[in-house]
């Protein structure tokens, strides 16, 4: 037993040195970066020195370059995973007898979107980057529509991921996690327009969406576009800011869907004839409150990874932003619609905590622990002020999308421009420092962030309201009287959502191809 000991120490010796030998001067585990480290590429050095300090440089970078992609994947799973919240809270939140037409929305919407980013949306949003790459992105990003030095407006490199180096392992990953990102966006409307909308045009609204609208907001913020050049070109603080998309993912998504529902109109029976609002309730509110749950868990890799770098730990820092604004949004419209009605309302008290992480998404990274809070607390407020306005306006939104995402969203990053404390951001942008808010000495950030903000309200709006008219002239948006009141899932799936319908559906149509299915079926 002594001896079967010592063997197996002399071995276990032998095996690490060899692998000591193999990593650090024999065949390198980086591919085609073997060369470099045994010294016969262009980092090879003429002396032992140099080859050892070239191959632990080698060593760390890969190292590093691994970690970040690591990094962007996980944060795209996460944001993938929010579908399934998104799928249950619009679904909880709307009538049974359209939960499979709503669940129909939230699933295609990605396949659709996905589709109409990779062919025009991703190069309109990033073929024409800014200082926020890394990597050599930049270089295979790099062609973009700039009327004036400085000022881009669209990119123009990157169509159906064509071209030079688009291939590479980073430019695909990114192009995953902005995949994700978009369709957050996308989804978002669809809980606005939910219980009326043709599912014909919902699909090419998806295009829309994915294809167009998004990508070029985003391009200007995201992109290295004009509104992220305020900082160089006119002296404000760093430019327009938002580091997880309170204005480009929730607001665009917001503001999009107020304009879709002004054009649709408000379901039947939802006013009365005086205007006065009426409750129509969603069918099941446990499922809703678990998809926020599941929406709070994907949330933290939507904004923790928003780095898209592994090593920057100011992602703890974020995290925590994210979760205090999510409890303080939570409770706040919680304890607000008990005051008001009596009664702790769960459909609210879910919104408020979305409105939370809305609000909080882009400055989470900026402002200290003690403003997340205070972020999250207006946010639930202004979302439960929200409801009230659209209801008074008599524009009727199932979900609550508009004041969670489009109200919120803006309101986000204006909090960015008020509260952040210049612990973070050097060199965003191309401008030197950290960023600051209003409050902690930069009155141009804060000028930044209300062009943004404008901006993003009025030219998301026009553009959407112009897009659901002309669509609804060509095409026709809204479903008949007779189809909204069967409801969609009989006119427009042709299949209800739950057991006890189904065999009185089918055996009602008797002339209909599900009857005959069902015949073949029983015989």
């Amino acid at each position: 037993m002594p001896s079967f000991s010592r063997r197996t120490i002399i071995l276990g010796l032998l095996f690490f040195f060899l692998l000591m030998i193999l990593f650090l001067g024999g065949s390198s585990p980086f591919g085609s970066r073997g060369a470099a480290l045994a010294g016969e590429g262009p980092l090879g050095a003429d002396s032992q020195d140099g080859d050892q300090e070239g191959a632990v440089d080698e060593v760390r970078y890969a190292s590093e370059t691994s970690m970040n992609l690591i990094w962007v994947f996980l944060g795209a799973i996460l944001v993938f995973f929010m579908q399934a919240g998104f799928a249950m809270v619009e679904t909880g939140f709307s009538q049974k007898r359209n939960a499979v037409h709503v669940m129909m929305t939230n699933f295609t919407i990605f396949a659709v979107g996905s589709l109409g980013f990779f062919l025009l949306g991703y190069a309109l949003m990033f073929g024409g980057p800014g200082p926020l790459f890394t990597g050599g992105l930049a270089e295979l990003l790099s062609r973009r529509l700039e009327p004036f030095s400085g000022w881009s407006f669209l990119g123009l490199k990157g169509f159906a991921l064509s071209g030079g180096g688009m291939s590479d392992a980073g430019a695909l990953l990114f192009f995953l996690f902005q995949v994700v990102f978009m369709d957050t966006a996308a989804t978002i409307v669809t809980g606005a327009l939910a219980e009326r909308w043709r599912f014909k045009a919902f699909l090419i609204y998806g295009l829309f969406m994915s294809a167009v609208l998004y990508p070029i907001f985003g391009h200007w913020v995201w992109g290295g576009g004009w509104l992220s050049a305020l900082g160089t070109n006119l002296g404000l603080g760093h430019g327009f800011l938002d580091f997880a998309g309170s204005s480009v993912v929730h607001a665009v998504g917001g503001i999009c869907a107020l304009a879709g529902a002004m054009v649709i109109g408000p379901r039947m029976g939802r006013f009365d004839s005086e205007g006065r609002p009426r409750p129509i309730p969603g069918h099941n509110v446990p499922m809703a409150v678990l998809g926020v749950i599941l929406l709070v868990f994907g949330w933290f890799g939507f904004n923790c990874c928003s780095t898209l770098n592994g090593g920057d730990l100011q992602f703890a820092r974020v995290a925590v932003n994210t979760l205090l604004a999510a409890c303080a949004g939570c409770l706040i419209a919680m304890f607000y619609t008990w005051r008001k009605a009596g009664k702790p309302d769960p459909s609210m008290t879910a919104n408020g905590m979305l409105a939370g992480l809305v609000a909080v998404t882009a400055p989470c990274a900026f402002v200290p622990v003690w403003a997340a809070l205070l972020i999250g607390s207006l946010g639930g407020l202004l979302v439960c002020w929200g409801v009230s306005w659209l209801e008074r306006a008599r524009i009727d939104d199932p979900v609550g999308a508009v004041a969670v995402h489009g109200f919120n969203g803006l309101w986000g990053v204006m909090a960015l421009g008020l509260f952040a404390d210049g612990t973070y951001g050097d060199g965003l942008n191309g401008v030197s420092g950290t960023v600051r808010g209003l409050f902690f000495g930069d009155p141009g950030q804060f000028v930044a962030q209300l062009i943004g903000a404008v901006t993003c309200a009025v030219f998301v709006f026009a553009v959407s309201w112009a897009f659901f008219k002309l669509q609804d002239r060509l095409q026709g948006i809204r479903v008949s009287p007779q189809e909204e009141v069967d409801g969609l899932d009989v006119s427009e799936m042709g299949v209800p959502a739950y057991s006890e319908e189904t065999w009185a559906f089918y055996s009602s149509a008797e002339d209909s191809p599900s009857s005959r299915v069902m015949e073949v079926l029983r015989w």
